[in-house]
């Protein structure tokens, strides 16, 4: 019931500003820590451990974000602020079962010159893929098993078969210079 409350508040969200999400651009990643910083922490602004998008929904581009602050008050270290066009959505501290963020997780922000939108479209312009219309996105900056990333997942249409939207797996990119770490697409999905 809670979960199906947060759907609707993040679809009323949406949908309120959806006139201007086809008048103007959506903000990227990078954007939305200015924002952020106004519902953190004073000793959390600028300190983001990550992003992360929803999978977008009206096209390539995400509407709906979370920011992820280091917040040493917080239990698990974290606070997370969402995002739906460029508006707060929900704030909140959550608990983690994995053990709590450290202040060496903070991102360098300086260093990240690849911004989500960026790193959307280097991924999806990505040979393997051009054959195939290309429908959704989702997209994290994070620390993995490459370092810090950019990890894009991207969904298209089956051909022949356009309301058939198919995961094809995810790109991983530097934040620093847009150069592809590695690869997972498995577009014998749209077979």
């Amino acid at each position: 019931m809670k979960q199906n409350h947060k759907l609707l508040l993040t679809l009323a969200a949406i949908f309120a500003v959806a006139g201007s999400v086809f008048a103007a651009s959506e903000p990227t990643a990078l954007q939305l820590v200015k924002e952020g910083n106004r519902f953190v922490a004073e000793a959390s602004k600028g300190k983001v451990l990550a992003f992360e998008s929803e999978r977008s929904i009206l096209g390539l581009t995400p509407t709906v974000w979370t920011v992820s602050y280091f917040d040493a008050d917080a239990r698990s270290k974290v606070a997370e602020v969402k995002f739906g066009s460029g508006l707060k959505l929900d704030v909140k501290r959550p608990w983690h079962i994995t053990g709590s963020a450290k202040e060496a997780d903070i991102i360098d922000l300086d260093k990240v010159k690849i911004d989500s939108d960026k790193a959307q479209r280097i991924a999806t312009t990505v040979q393997l893929l051009q054959p195939f219309t290309l429908k959704q996105t989702q997209l994290w900056l994070q620390r993995g098993d490459d370092g810090l990333a950019w990890r894009v997942r991207i969904w298209a249409a089956k051909p022949g078969k356009p309301d058939a939207i198919i995961n094809v797996g995810e790109v991983f990119l530097s934040p620093t210079d847009g150069s592809i770490i590695r690869a997972d697409l498995h577009i014998e999905r749209l077979n």
